[in-house]
């Protein structure tokens, strides 16, 4: 994994450009577009009576799986299944996201785990699979093998699981190792807490992201396709930069 994003000093964040997140999640909120896989998901753990809570997702921390820049200005935390057929266009869709902005250190992409076993049975473990790749031959490798998960299946078509251990070889883990850690069933609990925090943030279906600028946040529900995401960092790099007004200019 690659290091934390320092959370020591938080970016200041000018009010135009929290004004500017309120817009950004109304527009993507209200427009409908981009699909998502629902269900209705288990209780958080806490206990039967215990209160649904709306909170905002954790920290990224050393225990994230980051592709780019760790301390990049803009951050999108996505919460995936890798059987979900939206999960599968949105992941192509920050792919060409972290092409175009990856590569200058302006945006970074978190992969966060969500599976959704009511639609699909094997994502809990194809998940597993996916952090034993990180566990057993680092960041980047993880990154290789969730690309091939999604890759080598069509949209409406589920992961051919009898390939996990071909992928997590060719993403560059040793057989034996990657083996050895999916069936210990370690990386279960890990899954496990990754599902509830982001049900605890209210997440309901996948893929489910977040734009983290500092200390604020704002949702992006569903697969919204790659014009929409490239406007969203667009805005916000022009408000970080000074470039793009924030309030409309009145004239006389």
């Amino acid at each position: 994994m690659e290091p934390t994003p320092t959370q020591s000093s938080p970016l200041a964040v000018p009010l135009a450009i929290v004004f500017g997140f309120g817009l950004i999640a109304a527009a993507i909120y209200f427009s409908g577009i981009g699909g998502s896989t629902t269900a209705t998901l288990p209780p958080t753990t806490g206990g039967e009576n215990a209160p649904v809570v709306q909170a905002n997702i954790k920290p990224v921390d050393e225990n994230d799986y980051i592709k780019g820049n760790p301390n990049a200005p803009i951050l999108i935390v996505e919460y995936s299944d890798y059987d979900c057929p939206f999960c599968k266009n949105f992941h192509e869709t920050m792919n060409q996201i972290m092409n175009e902005y990856g590569v200058t250190g302006k945006v970074a992409w978190v992969y966060r785990q969500f599976p959704i076993p009511q639609l699909h049975p094997n994502a809990p473990r194809i998940s597993e699979a996916a952090l034993c790749v990180g566990e057993v031959a680092g960041n980047d490798a993880f990154w290789k093998f969730s690309d091939l998960i999604f890759e080598e299946r069509n949209i409406n078509e589920a992961t051919n699981i009898t390939r996990i251990p071909e992928y997590a070889v060719t993403a560059g883990a040793d057989r034996d190792a990657f083996q050895a850690c999916l069936e210990s069933g370690t990386q279960k609990a890990v899954v496990e807490a990754s599902f509830n925090e982001g049900a605890a943030a209210g997440i309901k279906g996948t893929p489910h992201s977040f734009v983290l600028v500092g200390n604020q946040q704002a949702a992006i529900e569903g697969a919204q396709p790659y014009e929409v995401v490239k406007q969203i960092v667009e805005n916000l790099l022009g408000q970080l930069e000074g470039t793009t007004p924030t309030t409309p200019t009145t004239t006389n």
